[in-house]
């Protein structure tokens, strides 16, 4: 059965457990596991597909729960290696109103970042897959994640598998963006997908536009990014931000020199954390099941919106929930 593969970092997150509570007096923590492509992953499980989440995790208790938390969604771990000393961690505040959010990464010297050459079956973890999803957090993760994920696009290009990959930056895991911007090119030389936003082609490739608003801007970017990589099938989210708790959003494709651009929504946001990996999930099933390019990003910009409801990185919506939002946002839906 064809599927997904998706490879990466799953964290530990641990946010405080009073609503709206701040870290530096915090007693308690809710916990959950995370990560950009295991998100995608969970996404893409609770959609019904088959999904293939690939990494390391240390063998012991935390890393054990990790894995569990994906098997609880369907996500398959079989090629996931056990080894190394710790799980990443990560600590969020969520922002409120004028409050901002705030996250701090505790991941030097984690399970994934010590991976070796090798260790990674590809050829085989890739036999008979339909896509490979990648970002681009795990190859700022050390040297060799950087190398071991532009090598296993390649491998995956040449397989004939699919390779779609999302432009994220993480500023305090890359020296600079020129840095990223090195590896970024290596990985879209392969992929068939790629998905972005202005923030993340302002801060790896200095590209600032100039449209009156900013979905003509986002337009424009489309254009730019076609000329310099010549990729067929780009996927931007849109996000206008009134506040920490609410923004506007709105979703556009490029494919093959059509643009499409989704309905806009306004969302009261109760968790902003893994949205753009919920719209990366639900745009891949879409386009995995042949929808055109109107019910595609419609669906993906409908999950991006919900997921903004939902506390946790988690998207665990099913394809009837996503369809309800999707098909009732008329002219500028509020979800609360």
């Amino acid at each position: 059965m064809k599927g997904f593969v998706t490879f990466g970092e799953i964290m530990l997150r641990l946010t405080p457990a009073v609503k709206g509570g701040k870290l530096s007096v915090a007693p308690k923590f809710s916990v959950g596991y995370a990560g950009a492509e295991s998100n995608v992953a969970v996404s893409l499980a609770c959609l019904g597909n088959q999904v293939d989440f690939v990494s390391k995790v240390p063998k012991n208790p935390i890393g054990n729960a990790a894995l569990m938390s994906l098997k609880q969604f369907g996500v398959s771990t079989e090629n996931v290696l056990v080894g190394g000393k710790r799980l990443g961690t990560y600590f969020i505040e969520l922002g409120s109103s004028i409050r901002p959010s705030k996250v701090i990464y505790d991941r030097e010297n984690s399970a994934i970042s010590q991976i070796k050459a090798k260790e990674f079956d590809w050829k085989t973890i890739l036999k008979d897959k339909e896509w490979l999803h990648l970002s681009g957090i795990t190859p700022a993760l050390s040297a060799r994640c950087a190398k071991e994920t532009i090598w296993l696009a390649k491998i995956a290009k040449e397989m004939g598998v699919k390779v779609s990959f999302d432009l994220n930056f993480r500023r305090s895991l890359w020296q600079d963006g020129k840095a990223a911007r090195e590896v970024f090119n290596s990985i879209i030389a392969s992929s068939d997908t790629v998905f972005a936003n202005l923030g993340a082609l302002a801060d790896v490739y200095d590209l600032e536009f100039s449209g009156d608003n900013v979905v003509e801007r986002t337009k424009e970017a489309m254009k730019v990014v076609n000329g310099l990589f010549n990729v067929n099938n780009m996927v931007f989210t849109i996000r206008e931000h009134d506040s920490a708790s609410q923004n506007k959003l709105m979703g556009m494709l490029w494919s093959n020199g059509e643009i499409t651009t989704s309905k806009p929504y306004s969302v009261q946001i109760e968790d902003r954390f893994g949205t753009g990996d919920a719209f990366a999930a639900a745009y891949l099933h879409a386009i995995d099941n042949g929808w055109n390019s109107d019910t595609s990003i419609e669906f993906a910009t409908a999950a991006f919106a919900l997921k903004h409801t939902l506390k946790g990185d988690l998207h665990t919506s099913t394809e009837e929930e996503i369809r309800s939002i999707m098909n009732g946002n008329l002219s500028g839906h509020v979800i609360r």
